[in-house]
């Protein structure tokens, strides 16, 4: 079983047990991104008190809504950019001692390298996967409707057996969402929100850049103290990945929040500032009529989210590579032994 292989197994394990332990506060938090409403009381609500609403009006299973393409998305994401991340580390690794024998550099892969791998992993990731979290985030925006609000939306409806049809139809299943996406916009709306998803390549570009220098300061200092470089414990590798992910996240959640309004369910009484034509233009009627804190809404919730995600993910995903690599091979080696290896 090759390297790449086994990351991007171990990758999309890792994925599914952080997205089971934080989806209740990504459903939240995309929630908090693509309202737009001030004056409603959902938008000065803090996380648990939203979580808590949700619960009450709506049942303990929205807070998952959505949760089965979610990790079939998830799974895909992180088994696709695993993958290929390490394919394209392969070959920069193997750039960066070609050089070294040529008396050019030191051997390792730098920042600069590291950000360009991450990036055309992500490029690849974004355009296998992007119809799976379209689809994701409609079911997670999603809201029940219960029988007062369908009452007082049609009171001139004396047919009741329309109405009881309404209210027992709670569900939202994935195959209702892909037939509404087609309806709307033909295949195409299943890559909604793409250039900003691209564009958002650069979060785990910038995650994956500060986890790798991170962790080769670490080994540099290991050995400079003659501790020796391998074996970063579970601990290390969740801390690593956690300042890695904040760094990321902060920098670049803006564009998740503009990636989220465009790919969000309309409804048709919605008003022009509401409806976006595209990337540009979501940022411009968000500047206009939100300001900028409009691009900053759910953040909190997100770096609670999205950090403890990653650490989770990294820590686990490396689990699972060196138990992965002692059944193939009988060896239990760390990601660190297998990459200095390649330039001894």
């Amino acid at each position: 079983m090759s390297d790449a292989l086994i990351n991007g197994l171990a990758g999309a394990g890792g994925g599914i047990i952080a997205q089971l332990l934080t989806y209740p506060l990504q459903t939240v938090n995309t929630r908090q991104q693509t309202e737009r409403d001030p004056s409603e009381p959902s938008a000065r609500d803090g996380t648990i008190r939203q979580m808590y609403q949700v619960v009450k009006q709506e049942g303990w299973e929205r807070l998952y809504g959505g949760l089965t393409p979610s990790l079939v998305g998830t799974a895909a994401s992180q088994g696709v950019y695993y993958y290929f991340y390490q394919v394209f580390r392969n070959r920069a690794e193997t750039a960066a001692h070609d050089h070294w024998k040529k008396g050019i550099g030191d051997g390792s892969v730098g920042m600069f390298e590291s950000l360009v791998v991450a990036a055309l992993s992500g490029c690849v990731n974004v355009l296998l996967t992007n119809p799976i979290w379209v689809v994701v985030t409609r079911m997670q925006t999603h809201k029940k409707t219960d029988k007062k609000q369908v009452t007082c939306a049609l009171p001139c409806v004396p047919d009741e057996a329309i109405q009881a049809a309404i209210i027992e139809h709670p569900s939202y299943r994935t195959s209702h969402v892909v037939q509404e996406l087609y309806d709307e916009a033909g295949l195409w709306g299943f890559w909604k929100g793409v250039v900003p998803t691209l564009i958002m390549v650069s979060n785990p570009s910038i995650q994956f850049m500060l986890y790798e220098t991170l962790l080769k300061k670490m080994k540099i200092k290991r050995a400079s103290n003659r501790k020796g470089a391998d074996g970063f414990t579970a601990l290390e590798i969740f801390l690593l990945g956690a300042v890695a992910k904040l760094g990321a996240t902060v920098v670049t959640y803006p564009l998740l929040v503009v990636k989220s309004r465009l790919q969000v369910k309309r409804g048709h009484d919605d008003d022009k500032r509401r409806q976006y034509k595209g990337t540009f233009d979501a940022i411009t009627k968000m500047i206009r009529y939100e300001g900028l804190s409009g691009f900053y809404k759910g953040m909190s919730t997100k770096v609670v989210q999205s950090v403890f995600a990653a650490a989770v993910l990294f820590m686990v995903k490396e689990e699972l590579v060196k138990a992965a690599r002692f059944l193939v091979t009988g060896e239990l080696r760390s990601i660190n032994h297998s990459r200095s290896k390649a330039r001894s």
